[in-house]
């Protein structure tokens, strides 16, 4: 899901993947901040649309030795990139890096089994949004939840409300909206 798409926007380009790995990125967004307000010890945590692992690389550590990331991506560079950085970091053990189609995640096998997604700048570059929503509330554990952020510069106001009624139809509720500068966000969850 590269990063990435409504069939009229674009998935980010892999070229590009160095840029968001920009350490002003981190100063701005504080991902560290962020992230451990959700993600524990143990959990197993998907990130569709990982880039280069700018935010999956700080999962890995936050999930620790008894836990799991799963990142997807369209994109093989994307993926080939942040192996390659998962190992440099010693994580490679936490990360499990899956090459998708644009149109499914290909997550069926992981059913109940994940307690947090972090859907960063991606949804928007979706053929289906609403397709999305269904797969990742099917494979969320009841009561886990999902942070859901979209660039401003990229998705009005009326596109982010058309994602947060598609994860409503899914059956996930708002709980939060956090503070994510320069982007919409909020925290969605699947009832218990």
């Amino acid at each position: 899901m590269g990063e990435a798409a409504a069939s009229s926007e674009r998935v980010c380009p892999w070229w590009m993947g160095p840029l968001l790995l920009n350490p002003l990125r981190s100063w701005r967004l504080k991902p560290e901040r962020l992230l451990s307000r959700y993600v524990r010890p143990g959990m197993c945590v998907l990130e569709p649309g990982p880039g280069m692992g700018f935010f999956t690389l700080r999962l890995a550590r936050l999930v620790g030795e008894q836990g799991r990331v799963v990142a997807l991506d369209i994109q093989p560079k994307m993926l080939d990139s942040l192996q390659r950085r998962a190992q440099k970091a010693g994580l490679e053990n936490r990360i499990e890096a899956r090459l998708v189609l644009r149109d499914s995640l290909g997550i069926a096998d992981l059913a109940g089994a994940i307690d947090f997604i972090l859907a960063f700048a991606m949804v928007h570059e979706l053929p289906s949004a609403a397709l999305f929503f269904r797969e990742t509330a099917a494979v969320l554990k009841p009561g886990a939840s999902m942070l859901l952020v979209e660039p401003k510069g990229h998705v009005r106001n009326d596109k982010f409300l058309k994602e947060l009624a598609a994860a409503s139809d899914a059956g996930l509720t708002e709980a939060d909206c956090p503070h994510v500068p320069g982007n919409h966000a909020v925290l969605l969850r699947k009832p218990i």
